[in-house]
């Protein structure tokens, strides 16, 4: 369903015009320029071509530390499986070659252990897609997305992400395709679950609460897990990260260092090399019992009121 835009004029609602995307190429450009706003991730190259495939775009998720495919479809007359599931095979039968053309266009130096191979995944962007491509992806463990484009008048764009409704039995148990087979084995889907070992009950109860309470912030926050953390992101863009342990939480406050925020009690700690590793400055606190969570949740509202509240 097409979701209506309106602009107040005269204490009215006027709804604007949506206007069609004419050409791939253009679309293409518009992504481009815009990765780091809109997704959150770095530009490699374009038309990247390798063994009778030719990637669209190539960009590398610096908080991963994965590679990115993104492909941009005007025909709706493919399918999102295994399209998708070739371009991941190219790319984890092709490692060093995406690694050359990575150091290639950024003068940087990374080898092929310096990836997270398991979190690689595919992006697909249209200006819509059918429901047979939307259902596609109801399944668990796919790392491929799926995002609708739509320009409007006054060169508005809205960018939206189609999730399935609710997720069904994992793509392994189901396929019979080698490439997905194959694929599958190395890519891996994290869940939150995955951050806590079962004795690890403490952690994961002070977990539960924090989170809850930090998605009372702003109804936009968004919980995803990664291989090194679990991520609270508001439009792709993550707010801070939380690193289980044992028996307590790290929790990173992004683009902070500890002189940037009202910390009386002195609890924020500056993580060494931070800016050097992740390209923004990062300071960690940490919640060992419930009675922490306000003070932390106080630091965090700083964070989120200095970059994401208008």
């Amino acid at each position: 369903m097409t979701m209506a835009i309106y602009k107040k004029a005269g204490g009215k609602l006027i709804s604007i015009k949506e206007k069609k995307i004419e050409l791939e190429k253009d679309l293409q450009k518009i992504v481009e320029n815009n990765l780091s706003e809109v997704f959150g991730l770095k530009f490699i190259s374009s038309e990247f071509s390798l063994k009778n495939l030719r990637v669209d775009t190539l960009a590398f998720d610096e908080e991963t530390n994965s590679f990115v495919i993104i492909e941009y479809k005007k025909d709706k007359n493919f399918t999102v499986i295994d399209q998708g599931f070739a371009y991941l095979s190219l790319l984890l039968n092709n490692k060093a070659d995406f690694v050359l053309e990575y150091n290639e266009k950024t003068k940087k130096n990374l080898k092929k252990e310096d990836i997270d191979w398991s979190q690689s995944r595919v992006i697909f962007i249209a200006q819509s897609f059918t429901r047979y491509q939307q259902e596609a992806i109801g399944f668990q463990d796919l790392p491929i997305e799926l995002w609708e484009v739509k320009k409007y008048e006054n060169n508005l764009f809205l960018f939206n992400q189609i999730k399935a409704t609710e997720k069904s039995e994992s793509i392994k148990a189901i396929s019979k395709n080698k490439d997905i087979d194959k694929v599958s084995k190395e890519i891996r889907q994290y869940t939150i679950e995955d951050h806590f070992k079962p004795q690890w009950t403490k952690s994961k109860e002070l977990f539960d609460e924090f989170s809850r309470r930090v998605l009372e912030i702003d109804s936009d926050i968004e919980i995803h897990s990664v291989r090194s953390h679990i991520a609270f992101k508001i439009n792709n863009k993550n707010l801070i990260n939380v690193v289980p342990g044992k028996s307590k939480l790290r929790i990173d406050l992004l683009r902070t260092k500890p002189e940037d925020i009202k910390d009386p009690e002195k609890k924020a700690k500056y993580l060494p090399n931070s800016f050097k590793y992740w390209n923004q400055h990062v300071s960690s606190v940490s919640i060992y019992k419930e009675s922490d969570i306000d003070y932390i949740l106080y630091l965090t509202k700083q964070v989120y009121n200095k970059f994401f509240q208008d």
